[in-house]
């Protein structure tokens, strides 16, 4: 079932968002060469827990952390550890919050010193293929308007769209309906209607589009190697 959010619930949806966004802008000050994801992701869980949230992901479904933190052919869902960042890598973080009874979810690809040219395009188009997307979540349009823009763009640009993993509506929990993949037709998908809630996450490979799961049963990488944001 797809959940229509009366005003109120939406406003709380946004003070937990909000506390994500903020959390990302905290965490982009201390990425560098050198610190680790471990101490990235004890910042953001004292940060979340100080404006009195608490951290979205820690302990759901088993996970053991505040943060996903993935590292170039890392795709999602990278545990932190005690690995140092390395100059002209691709971190990709994301970071969930709860509070009062509702979940936000933000992730955002960041470049650790400088990364090359290549790196640097690939992250500039998975952030259009999210701004392409969010333009088609609006009412009357449907869920593969969303998913086919961000395809398009992607593809357009000679990259991978991961098909295995896919955007999600949110709300009380943190994986809702429906179920929003970043490729897709237009016109087709349930209707969009004012007061659903989504998460859109592309999730765009250099090269192909396939995945595998490391052994620690959580880090999805890319199966040829390539960057991934």
């Amino acid at each position: 079932m797809i959940h229509i959010r009366s005003t109120n619930e939406i406003d709380k949806l946004a003070k937990a968002c909000q506390i994500v966004k903020e959390t990302l802008e905290i965490v982009e000050e201390w990425i560098q060469p050198g610190i680790t994801t471990l101490e990235l992701d004890n910042k953001a869980e004292k940060f979340i827990r100080s404006r009195g949230a608490e951290p979205g992901f820690k302990g759901l479904y088993g996970y053991p952390a505040t943060l996903c933190v993935s590292i170039d052919d890392e795709v999602v869902h990278g545990i932190p550890t005690f690995r140092e960042l390395k100059d002209g890598e691709i971190l990709s973080v994301d970071v969930g919050s709860l509070m009062d009874g509702y979940y936000g979810d933000h992730a955002k690809s960041f470049s650790v010193g400088n990364v090359d040219k290549k790196r640097q395009e690939l992250m500039d188009v998975t952030k259009q293929c999210l701004l392409d997307g969010i333009k088609q979540a609006v009412p009357g349009n449907r869920i593969g308007d969303i998913s086919h823009a961000v395809q398009t763009k992607a593809e357009s640009h000679g990259y991978g769209v991961v098909k295995d993993l896919v955007g999600h509506g949110i709300g009380t929990k943190l994986h809702e309906e429906p179920q929003i993949p970043n490729y897709g037709s237009p016109g087709k998908g349930p209707r969009i209607e004012e007061g659903m809630c989504f998460a859109i996450e592309p999730m765009i490979n250099m090269g192909m589009p396939d995945i595998y799961t490391k052994k620690d049963g959580w880090t999805v990488c890319t199966k040829d190697g390539l960057p991934s944001a």
